[in-house]
């Protein structure tokens, strides 16, 4: 039997990278496994860009080899865990970067998807602390981003939005690509319902970062945008409670925090748009949802 699950191998349809890493996964999780004495110990399951194992390490630890497919987000994610050193995120006990491998503490199933939405924001709030450290010179910077942005919301062609909120993101993005404040701070940059898993050490702690060398206020838009289907008949005052408990659980500047919400709004249009040949009507409106509902 196959170690790696039916439903990863289907993401071969993504493209040659995606094939040629798929191929070559069997054989470099047989590597790993040797090479670290590690023993297999439970079902691989797999996230979007990844495959994950439960093993046991040689003293018979329980633990999780994740090995990921090679993509510029993910580059720096031991870099950060290693920084963090267990500190409101997950252990890192061994990495393998030129692999894409990493052997992490085991944490439980249980995710902030089930919790109150308001609840679950207030226990993000609190890890943001323990997560926005000084960052690494060797992490790509949020300013390079923004500048991009601002640049590619001008472009010819237009987004199916009010342009008014476009030119309005765009001179956000302007303003941040020259601010000294939107460097210099280690951001995890997908902190949502699901990147937080209970654990042992830490009632929860966070898994998957995509590092940046950022500016705090940027983390708060995927708890805004995930679970948005729970906002149904509430639509404003959901966005606004969650966006409160973020801002105020965690001490951060309602104006900035704002601010960084409609840039990424727009800039997830903006990737839907470009991304596909039908964009999902839904998904657009709901970001105009939300860049909308933090401005009232």
């Amino acid at each position: 039997m196959s170690i790696v699950p039916p439903s990863l191998q289907q993401y071969a349809a993504r493209g040659a990278s995606w094939a040629g890493w798929l191929d070559e996964l069997p054989r470099l999780v047989r590597e790993l496994v040797e090479e670290w004495e590690l023993t297999l110990d439970g079902k691989a399951t797999h996230g979007n860009t990844a495959l994950v194992l439960p093993v046991r390490t040689g003293s018979g630890r329980p633990a999780m080899l994740k090995v990921g497919w090679p993509h510029p987000e993910a580059e720096h994610e031991a870099l950060a865990l290693q920084r963090w050193g267990g500190r409101g995120a997950v252990q890192l006990l061994r990495a393998d970067p030129h692999r894409w491998a990493l052997l992490l503490e085991r944490l439980h199933q249980e995710d902030l998807t089930k919790l109150w939405d308001v609840q679950a924001c207030e226990i993000v709030a609190a890890l943001y602390p323990q997560l926005h450290v000084p960052a690494p010179p060797q992490l790509r910077l949020l300013s390079d981003q923004a500048r991009r942005w601002a640049d590619e919301l001008g472009a010819p062609g237009g987004l199916p939005v009010p342009r008014r909120m476009v030119e309005h993101a765009r001179a956000l993005a302007r303003d941040f690509a020259t601010d000294d404040a939107t460097d210099g701070t280690m951001i995890h940059t997908d902190l949502h319902f699901e990147n937080i898993l209970a654990g042992d050490r830490q009632e929860w702690l966070a898994i998957d970062p995509k590092p940046l060398s950022g500016d705090p206020h940027y983390e708060i838009a995927p708890m805004l945008w995930n679970r948005f289907d729970e906002y149904a008949g509430r639509v404003r005052e959901g966005i606004r409670d969650r966006f409160l408990a973020l801002v105020d659980g965690a001490g951060l500047d309602e104006d900035r925090a704002r601010d960084w919400v409609i840039l990424r709004m727009m800039v997830n249009v903006k990737g839907e748009v470009e991304d596909n040949n039908a964009p999902d009507r839904e998904w657009i409106t709901a970001m105009l949802s939300i860049a909308k509902a933090v401005q009232e």
